[in-house]
């Protein structure tokens, strides 16, 4: 008799258990499901603000025009091309001090107390305030190295700002390659260095090269470091060389929404739009050649 009640009471016990799981298994679906929600009405929030006084202001003079005092004639055709400028170069410097740096941690470097005090110094770079990178630029590439106000010097500042993000995603991408296909690499009698070229990084690019792009889309959005590096207020040409002056997009739009004209403030919504499309391509250019360079490294 007793053995039957005590089986009784663990059933029901097990059983209150069950419900007690299942109304806070059900409580926090709706939690995550509300965060959700509350972030796609924010979302849609945002871009109503941005596209309804925008739209009538997005029109093709406004990529093809220089900038201008009077809002109907202005473009941003040289804030277009000093991004590209600007972004372009801080890729190619990040990408090589970037891998150059994921590659001798992951492969070369020793475990001691030299490489963990590299590594927690490349992790405390994520703490950093923007404008910190614009001073050093402006200390180092600026005065220092005499580069001036210039799309070089705007490069390297921005290399600076984004090579976090590009040796954190190397070093991950290089870490998740097999270390089965370096023991047959090595097997087969190649040296380190032929390992890492012909066998780890092709299989490691797809990732290395989605972190690049990541941070081409943080660069492209970026004010306060080219304001202290010294983006120019207007620029009415369009950047012929590294050592030109140059305007950027972000930086464009806040001189715009600074102007007492509320002309300016639709133009700059407007110009928000197009800021948007060249992220929306770049980042689908990161998807396609990932997806491309998978396929061709699947192991």
């Amino acid at each position: 008799m007793s053995t039957s009640v005590t089986t009784a009471q663990g059933s029901e016990q097990y059983h209150a258990r069950l419900r007690v799981r299942r109304v806070l298994s059900e409580f926090w679906r709706w939690i995550f499901f509300a965060s959700t929600a509350l972030a796609i009405v924010l979302l849609g929030m945002l871009l109503y603000s941005i596209l309804v006084p925008g739209l009538p202001w997005l029109s093709w003079n406004l990529i093809t025009e220089m900038p201008s005092r009077i809002p109907e004639q202005a473009g941003m055709n040289s804030a277009i091309w000093g991004s590209i400028w600007v972004v372009l170069g801080s890729a190619v410097l990040s990408f090589v001090l970037g891998l150059g740096t994921a590659i001798y941690l992951e492969e070369y470097a020793e475990k001691n107390r030299w490489t963990a005090f590299i590594q927690t110094n490349i992790s405390n770079l994520a703490g950093v305030p923007s404008i910190v990178y614009g001073l050093l630029g402006l200390v180092v590439f600026v005065d220092l190295m005499n580069m001036g106000r210039s799309v070089l010097a705007g490069a390297f500042t921005m290399a600076i700002l984004i090579l976090l993000i590009v040796v954190i995603s190397a070093r991950e991408a290089i870490r998740a390659v097999p270390s089965s296909l370096r023991q047959a690499s090595y097997g087969l009698g190649a040296t380190k260095w032929q390992t890492v070229r012909s066998h780890v990084l092709p299989v490691a690019f797809p990732g290395i090269l989605t972190g690049v792009i990541l941070a081409m889309s943080r660069a492209i959005g970026e004010t306060a470091p080219l304001i202290v590096v010294g983006g120019a207020s207007q620029v009415l040409f369009r950047p012929g060389s590294p050592t030109d002056p140059f305007m950027v997009m972000p930086l464009q739009i806040y001189n715009w929404t600074g102007r007492p004209q509320p002309e300016f403030e639709h133009l700059a919504a407007a110009a928000i739009i197009v800021l948007m499309i060249v992220l929306l391509i770049v980042n689908s250019l990161a998807i396609g050649l990932r997806h491309y360079f998978s396929k061709k490294t699947r192991i």
